[in-house]
């Protein structure tokens, strides 16, 4: 039975091979070129779209825009968001989530389920609520009256911080 799969697993290795989906790379993945974002534009579309106030943060130059995405928000408290993405030098990729629902549907949008609060932390005279627990990405998300912030991804607490600070100090946007 075995020397009868044989012709059929050459086959499809075979077929895999000419539509490109395969590939040998000895030695393991490596990374590619960060996908680039053009986050002028994707924030400026947004402040003129929805109806919150849209923040443009003056982060670090070299953290690099990578993605942006606009989704609605599910829930008594629901609403729009609009997310853009940095990858920081360090490779790591931070969230920038402005919404006007409410904190504890953004949290589950977000994370999936929810997370407990672990901390708060005081940043530029604005509170940030920090959820986290047991082997998840920390979320810290802030009230600005009529938009919340969330940060997340897998930043360290300085490119949390860095990127508070930033958020803290933003005017909104013209719509």
């Amino acid at each position: 039975m075995a020397w009868s799969l044989i012709p059929l697993v050459v086959l499809c290795l075979f077929i895999a091979a000419i539509a490109s989906q395969c590939e040998f790379k000895p030695g393991g993945p490596t990374a590619g070129p960060v996908p680039s974002f053009d986050i002028d534009a994707g924030l400026a579309y947004d402040a003129k779209e929805l109806g919150f106030p849209i923040r443009h943060p003056d982060v670090p130059e070299d953290w690099q825009p990578n993605s942006g995405s606009r989704n609605i928000i599910a829930g008594n408290q629901g609403g729009d968001s609009s997310t853009v993405g940095f990858i920081t030098p360090a490779g790591r990729y931070v969230r920038f989530t402005q919404s006007n629902a409410g904190e504890d549907e953004l949290v589950r949008f977000v994370a999936g389920d929810y997370r407990a609060v672990t901390d708060v932390r005081a940043i530029e005279d604005r509170d940030w609520v920090v959820y986290g627990g047991e082997g998840v990405e920390a979320i810290w998300v802030s009230d600005f009256g009529d938009v919340r912030i969330l940060i997340g991804g897998s930043g360290d607490e300085a490119e949390f911080t860095a990127l508070a600070t930033a958020a803290g100090k933003a005017e909104p946007l013209e719509p």
